[in-house]
């Protein structure tokens, strides 16, 4: 199944793991969004801020170290996705137990991993 998944820390740096799962995500057909703080494209989809809603959102991927979350908390949780990946360095007990109380899957897993192996 083909997702449209949103990509929190989405960085233009080809040596970020947001960087590496943009372009593996859209190699196997899937549609992204980019979020960051920083302008750019990745994808030749350009990185966008929280300002702008997405309601169509399936799975939404980390790349933020928990500290630097909270500014995305309501975010997340207004897009309404059907699952959050909680990748390596990013696990947020706080973040998780939001998303659980408002019917969002949580994982704590590598996207990249996932990928690979079918999972995803």
């Amino acid at each position: 199944m083909k997702t449209k998944t949103l990509i929190i820390g989405a960085s233009t740096n080809p040596n970020r793991y947001s960087y590496l799962v943009a372009h593996k995500l859209v190699r196997k057909g899937h549609e992204i969004v980019n979020v960051g703080i920083k302008k750019g494209r990745l994808c030749d989809v350009p990185i966008e801020n929280i300002d702008k809603k997405h309601k169509d959102i399936q799975t939404v991927t980390l790349y933020v170290s928990p500290k630097h979350q909270p500014y995305y908390y309501d975010y997340i949780l207004e897009t309404k996705p059907e699952r959050l990946i909680f990748n390596p360095g990013t696990e947020n007990a706080e973040l998780r137990k939001m998303a659980e109380e408002n019917g969002i899957e949580t994982i704590e897993a590598c996207t990249l991993v996932m990928l690979n192996t079918g999972q995803y």
